[in-house]
């Protein structure tokens, strides 16, 4: 059995999760009004997973997430409002260590849940197997806005995640990339980054290790709901040195530029007058997740040779891109894949390390220094 905590402070809310996971037979559940509430029995039911609203009376979602990371670590399942405020708490519940998110239905809820139910149960059974990331790093937090308040300051928040060590340079040395005909009608070269569950803070600390003057464009594929990849963009901007954007319309690729994919569409990459750019697109029903990182990957080969290409998939549920990165590693590219002591949930990275797919498999943290080697080589 999953045990299972409901925080929410809508009795409709609460009522309608309890049948949800319920009808699924193999969750036991325990209910909670507020933050306060879900802390007493945080330590008496004991849950594997928690579903957490953003918003909440006495003690918020925020708060509340804060309070379990540093007194009992176990993974959490945000529910947030569709709005710009709920993106902004969201991304940084995912960066106090929260798994994943979940948008929270607004107008007839009932109706709703219908079609978000599947969805919500998917994510709640992934986060009972995952680890949360962040609460290693709350304490540090935690003790700062406490020394900023003594000190009348105001308290930090929202600071780049830096590793805990820089991983030395890679070994053994590669070769060069080998030159190509196209070459010189074309970028240099372009990273496909693919994430899932745990995705935004890998990508901050991916990202944050990269000088502003990268020579290959990043494209992201973030499996993330629409009203959350624009806000987790601008994050990301005042995060690193590059220059970080959602693609919301066709963006010719640059280098020291990272494009994140627009939610619930896919991102491709095409071929115009002016060179390579990055475009947004209907999701395809023939992928599962979206953005789609198999889709992502399969449009870059098409007019990329695959030797100036690197892919690197980081912590998600589920394997999309491990096919489409394998294929670019057979076809001359390099990959990489986050290891399983720093991943979230270790589906994506390890469907591509289990399929023969991953050139080189790195904790995150170590995992801009492999690019640079490589970009820079």
């Amino acid at each position: 059995m999953i045990r299972l905590l409901v925080v929410d402070d809508s009795p409709l809310m609460r009522r309608l999760l309890a049948s949800l996971f319920e009808a699924e037979g193999d969750f036991l559940m325990a209910q909670a009004r507020d933050g306060v509430e879900a802390l007493a029995l945080l330590h008496d039911f004991s849950p594997d997973v928690v579903t957490l609203d953003v918003q909440m009376p006495q003690l918020d979602g925020l708060a509340c997430l804060e309070r379990i990371m540093l007194e009992r670590p176990c993974p959490v399942v945000m529910l947030s409002a569709l709005t710009a405020s709920g993106a902004e708490a969201t991304l940084e519940a995912l960066r106090q260590g929260a798994v994943d998110v979940v948008p929270k239905p607004g107008g007839a809820v009932s109706l709703a849940m219908e079609t978000l139910g599947p969805e919500l149960v998917r994510k709640v059974r992934a986060a009972a197997r995952a680890r949360p990331s962040g609460a290693h790093r709350l304490a540090e937090r935690v003790r700062l806005r406490a020394q900023a308040a003594l000190r009348g300051e105001p308290a930090p928040r929202g600071a780049p995640l830096r590793p805990r060590h820089l991983p030395p340079p890679p070994r053994p040395q590669p070769s060069p990339l080998p030159p190509t005909p196209e070459a010189s009608a074309l970028p240099e070269g372009v990273v496909l980054v693919g994430a899932s569950t745990g995705g935004p803070p890998a990508l901050e600390m991916l990202l944050a290790q990269l000088p502003a003057g990268f020579p290959w464009p990043l494209v992201i594929a973030q499996h993330m709901p629409a009203a959350f990849t624009q806000a987790l963009a601008q994050r990301l901007d005042t995060q690193c040195a590059l220059s970080v954007v959602e693609v919301a319309q066709p963006m010719p690729l640059r280098p020291g530029h990272a494009y994140v994919a627009r939610g619930d569409a896919d991102i491709l990459l095409s071929r115009r007058p002016g060179g390579l750019v990055a475009l947004p697109v209907p999701s395809a029903p023939a992928h599962r997740w979206h953005p789609s990182v198999d889709r992502l990957v399969d449009s870059a080969l098409q007019h990329m040779p695959a030797p100036r290409l690197a892919g690197v998939l980081l912590t998600g549920m589920g394997n999309d891109g491990a096919a489409a990165m394998a294929r670019l590693h057979a076809a001359g590219g390099r990959t990489l894949a986050e290891a399983e002591e720093s991943a979230v949930i270790w589906g994506m990275p390890g469907a591509l390390v289990r399929g023969g797919g991953a050139t080189q498999v790195a904790p995150v943290e170590a995992m801009a220094a492999w690019l640079r080697h490589w970009v820079e080589a």
